[in-house]
């Protein structure tokens, strides 16, 4: 089992958790959506586990937590946080995180995340998810950050990788040098999503397999799919848009069975959040996303015996 997937004790140390203990290792999942609700509890057939952005759920009760109580019943469920701003110059919002805990103590997560971005500016919240330049003072800023939030939840987080649209000229390290950095300091894990890194290698004109064969792939906890946009720059290039708004593409799934293959089967999760389609269209691509896993943990079964691992 990778060593990012824990069973949570809660803040009080009971022995007795709220909800059972679904393992989520070698699954695919799916994005959580409330539309979607009565047709994934009426489907009879298996269904790994869902995630949820914490910010939705930050409220005092009612239907959204009411629904969240139903799903992580019977599934796993993988905590995403969009909001807490690790990239940033700011402290982290202590509020914030206050909240974010009393989730993870409620709903016992099999994996927590967040994102290597930042999104507020004093008292201005923006509805993106900035990049940040690559450098030591960077690094040391964002590493503080991640071990304020570990020490806060009681567990290592899992860190995701950016989709970018522009570059630093003061960036003295590369994406992948920096993310390095960060889990060997912290000691957290990492979300690996590959659309946003079919993404940036487009848009940035460098080779996404390049980035993939230097990235720490065996830190990795889980894995992003996603479908993205395309559109032009000003000067008529082609510019890929992260927009979660369509099947995840040929170039990412390809780019995804190389990543299986190479580190095995590790819980995917397929991100739909614009123009959501119905219930079957979303699950179809979480089982797409099953079958390479399955076909990646009969192949590597084997090859680890034999090995004596």
């Amino acid at each position: 089992m990778n060593q990012y997937v824990a069973r949570p004790q809660s803040s009080a140390g009971r022995a007795t958790l709220r909800f059972p203990a679904h393992p989520i290792a070698g699954l695919a999942g799916a994005s959580f959506k409330h539309e979607h609700l009565s047709a994934i509890l009426a489907d009879e057939g298996q269904m790994g586990f869902f995630e949820v952005h914490a910010e939705n759920y930050m409220g005092a009760g009612g239907p959204p937590h009411d629904a969240l109580t139903r799903i992580r019943r019977d599934h796993p469920v993988s905590l995403h946080g969009v909001c807490m701003s690790i990239g940033g110059p700011q402290p982290i919002d202590m509020a914030h995180l206050a909240r974010f805990k009393r989730l993870i103590d409620i709903y016992e997560p099999a994996l927590v995340s967040e994102h290597l971005a930042w999104s507020t500016h004093r008292t201005t919240y923006f509805n993106d998810l900035l990049p940040l330049p690559y450098t030591q003072a960077t690094l040391d800023r964002v590493a503080d950050h991640i071990d304020e939030v570990q020490e806060a939840i009681g567990r290592p987080i899992l860190l995701e990788n950016p989709s970018t649209y522009v570059i630093f000229p003061e960036s003295s390290m590369s994406e992948t040098e920096f993310i390095r950095g960060l889990a060997r300091r912290t000691g957290c894990g990492l979300l690996l999503d590959i659309n946003n890194v079919f993404v940036s290698a487009t848009n940035h004109d460098y080779s996404a397999m390049e980035y993939l064969s230097d990235y720490p792939l065996g830190q990795v906890g889980e894995i992003h799919l996603a479908g993205h946009a395309e559109q032009e720059d000003d000067d008529g290039a082609l510019l890929l848009i992260d927009s979660h708004d369509a099947p995840v593409s040929d170039a990412v799934w390809k780019l995804y069975e190389i990543v299986i293959g190479r580190c095995g089967p590790i819980p995917t999760l397929i991100e739909w959040d614009s123009d959501i389609p119905v219930w079957p269209v979303l699950k179809a691509e979480a089982t797409a996303a099953q079958a390479i896993l399955d076909r990646c943990a009969n192949r590597t079964v084997p090859e680890k015996s034999n090995a004596g691992h």
